[in-house]
């Protein structure tokens, strides 16, 4: 086999007997083009969407190193699915790899975000969007539902991960468990487990899965890829080429346009958010708003929920309402700009400084997490968080089924509770009638995806010009 060059993206590595070629970075494009055209339904959907194509459609990455991945991305700051599509870009086609699913992954919502801010600052509500994507979420609903049922059976291998899985569940859905004392906790349980040498915490046998799957094995499988074994040097190089892409822009602004400046507040305020958003957007989407509305004033509390709802409905992770928040804090100060080319630059900013950090966490310890993968302790450690991560994914779920298929729900605040229960009066027909036919077919007749996702949309698309649905 022609050994790869470094320039192809490709790892120096001979793939294993029966691993599919490996991909050229023309071919990675597409994919992860494809990855980012389909990633909606929140980090639950895009997760989803991601093990079904890089897993089990392309088997680029074997279940193991995903979840692997999927645990690592879970404990840092910042969007977990744009990380997670990073560190398996990286995996297969190096830096340039990770560099090019990560920009994609974030492309689609930033353009729709960007288009949709310009009509809201100009003409108002924009309404029509949630109409539009009426029918895809009832698609969406039924892919993560169908991914979770995988990742289960996969992650869940003994009654300790069911345990794990239900606790994580019932702790952060219920009672509203912060997300980083989950996986700490989880974490803590499966470290001190794998320590005392309990089986049920340590990693299954390597190859096990790939032996007994008649496709043959995972281009990315149990070897550690060359290039995934780190260095002090390359180490210092990557911290140095990141810190300089996120901070030096903000530096600059500060010191141009000082500390008052609306540019300079939006890069500094979400270069901080970058760094504490841990456990998903909506851990810190309360914060934002309330930052946002009262101590700038850059926008009202029901213009934070309508940008709220261009997020949920558009590709991408739900963290781009923040190009929306900076779009708007920009086109009311626009300076000597013209108000919709400064909103567009208040709005690239605040995706810039948010989504800049998510390289430097993965190139930076991606490589120390992929050498310590053999490691006992934290095998356990991992395996512990991967069965909390499925209850997460779980309480994900359930939260997009809820929101999907009613349109009002109650607080629960009783008893040590903290949740938002669903008003079964309000009910929604059409959307647990597109749900229903979704389920059935991905889990009757085994539909593929774009066909599901198509018909879904083109039938949220007939409910609403004949008047039956918003």
């Amino acid at each position: 086999m022609t050994k790869p060059t470094a320039e192809s993206g490709a790892p120096p590595t001979d793939a294993p007997a029966g691993a599919p070629a490996h991909p050229s970075l023309g071919e990675a494009f597409r994919v992860w083009a494809r990855v980012a055209a389909l990633s909606f339904g929140g980090p639950a959907g895009q997760i989803a969407v991601m093990h079904r194509i890089v897993v089990e459609e392309k088997r680029w990455v074997s279940e193991s190193r995903f979840l692997h991945a999927l645990n690592y991305c879970m404990l840092l700051p910042g969007p977990e699915a744009q990380q997670l599509a990073t560190y398996l870009g990286w995996l297969t086609h190096r830096t340039l790899g990770g560099v090019m699913a990560g920009l994609l992954f974030i492309l689609p919502g930033a353009v729709s975000i960007l288009a949709l801010s310009i009509v809201y600052a100009l003409y108002g509500n924009v309404g029509f969007v949630a109409a539009l994507f009426f029918g895809l979420k009832a698609a969406v609903l039924a892919i993560v539902l169908q991914a979770l049922a995988r990742l289960s059976g996969k992650a869940l291998r003994n009654g300790a991960m069911w345990a794990l899985a239900a606790a994580a569940f019932v702790g952060i859905f219920f009672f509203s468990v912060p997300f980083p004392v989950i996986v700490i906790g989880a974490g803590l349980i499966g470290f001190l487990a794998a320590r005392a040498g309990a089986p049920a915490f340590l990693p299954p046998p390597k190859n096990a899965q790939a032996a007994d799957d008649p496709r043959g094995d995972y281009l990315v499988g149990d070897r550690l890829p060359p290039h995934a074994r780190p260095t002090a040097r390359a180490t210092l190089r990557v911290a140095g080429v990141c810190l300089t892409i996120w901070l030096v822009p903000v530096a600059a602004l500060f010191l141009a346009l000082g500390p008052t400046d609306t540019y300079t507040q939006i890069a500094l305020f979400f270069s901080q958010m970058a760094m504490v958003t841990f456990g998903g957007a909506y851990a810190v989407l309360a914060y934002v708003a309330q930052q946002a509305v009262e101590a700038y004033g850059w926008l009202a509390p029901g213009e934070m929920l309508d940008g709220l709802g261009m997020a949920e409905t558009t590709p991408g992770p739900l963290i781009m309402v923040l190009q929306y928040v900076g779009f708007l804090a920009a086109f009311r100060d626009p300076g000597g700009l013209d108000p919709v080319l400064a909103g567009a630059l208040g709005g690239l900013l605040a995706t810039w400084v948010t989504f800049a950090p998510c390289f430097l966490w993965i190139f930076l310890g991606a490589p120390w997490i992929e050498r310590l993968r053999e490691n006992r302790p934290l095998a356990g450690t991992l395996s512990a968080i991967t069965a909390a991560v499925v209850g997460v994914i779980l309480n994900l779920a359930l939260w997009f089924s809820i929101h999907v298929l009613f349109r009002e729900t109650v607080p629960v605040l009783t008893a040590g509770l903290d949740f938002a229960a669903p008003v079964l009066g309000s009910v929604d027909p059409w959307a647990t009638l597109l749900s229903a036919a979704a389920l059935l077919a991905v889990f009757r007749f085994e539909a593929g995806m774009l066909v599901v996702l198509a018909g879904a949309a083109g039938a949220g698309v007939v409910l609403h010009l004949a008047g039956l649905v918003a």
